[in-house]
């Protein structure tokens, strides 16, 4: 049987696109953040959303949590 290989495909959650690439050397899913940001605020504008997790990012890191990630963005 032919194992079927894993694509950057577009997911969807509550109705709305989330983006996403597959790791193959750590064999694990990165989904963009602002995507999931929007689609659980309900947010129909990308700017929007953006704006609200970067605020978000920062309150964060004043807090002391660690937000950054190597990957910047997704197209």
């Amino acid at each position: 049987m032919k194992k079927e290989s894993k694509t950057n495909k577009i997911a969807i959650f509550k109705g709305k696109k989330i983006r996403r690439y597959w790791d193959e050397k750590h064999e694990k899913w990165h989904f963009s953040v602002v995507d999931v940001v929007a689609a659980l605020t309900n947010q129909f504008e990308h700017k929007k959303a953006q704006s609200y997790w970067t605020t978000l990012k920062n309150r964060l890191k004043e807090e002391g949590s660690e937000v950054v990630t190597k990957c910047d963005q997704l197209n």
